[in-house]
């Protein structure tokens, strides 16, 4: 399964917010930043704090891909 954080992003420059903003707020880590920004798994822990933080839902800053189907 992918995951796409585009919506994030755009939530972000909506806002005016950096990266390095939503990392304080949130109190999340660069670590996790640095997955998300690679569109990696990242804990749900780290999600629902920005989530909190900016006031949304999981639907808001995260998007499911469907799988590629190989042959």
């Amino acid at each position: 399964m992918s995951v796409c954080y585009n919506k994030l992003w755009k939530i972000l420059i909506d806002r005016g917010m950096s990266k390095t903003d939503l990392i304080k707020a949130s109190k999340i880590t660069t670590n996790a930043m640095a997955r998300l920004g690679k569109n990696e798994d990242v804990r749900v822990e780290v999600l629902v704090k920005i989530c909190r933080t900016l006031h949304c839902t999981l639907d808001d800053i995260v998007e499911i891909l469907p799988e590629k189907l190989e042959g």
